[in-house]
């Protein structure tokens, strides 16, 4: 009896052996859409997107910003209630907006990076209303002398 007992602990431990040398690939799953500064694109917001857990999609893009860097961030659509964040590489909001200055359900919002680095723009739909296509802006300000 005494040796299955051997024969079944060492081939558990070469499977084991086996497993632990395999190599290790991460699957990429989020990965923010690369955007320049001072630049313009027209797009769709699909349910193919990130779900918000409201009903809605988002769609992320990657941009980096210099610290004292002053942005307008431009959303507008006629498809869909947007919204727009600007988040920090930590995922907390510098910055939120919902519909603009001119009554619409576009969003335009204003902010200040304080630091340097990769900063996340988030286009997202307002709850359940779902997506379509859309123009993004996003310009960085310059101050007055």
């Amino acid at each position: 009896m005494q040796p299955v007992f051997v024969l079944s602990r060492s081939f558990w431990g070469l499977v084991w052996l086996i497993f632990l040398s395999l190599p290790v690939t991460a699957q990429t799953i989020y990965k923010p859409i690369p955007f320049t500064v001072n630049s313009e694109i027209n797009d769709t917001l699909t349910d193919k997107d990130i779900p918000t857990g409201e009903g809605g999609f988002a769609r992320d893009y990657l941009v980096k910003l210099q610290a004292g860097d002053q942005l307008a961030v431009d959303l507008v659509s006629d498809d869909f209630d947007a919204i727009i964040l600007l988040l920090a590489a930590d995922g907390s909001t510098i910055a939120e907006n919902d519909d603009g200055p001119d009554g619409s359900t576009n969003a335009l919002l204003f902010a200040r990076v304080t630091e340097t680095g990769d900063y996340i723009v988030r286009v997202r739909a307002f709850g359940e209303t779902g997506g379509g296509k859309y123009s993004l802006k996003v310009t960085r300000l310059r101050p007055t002398p």
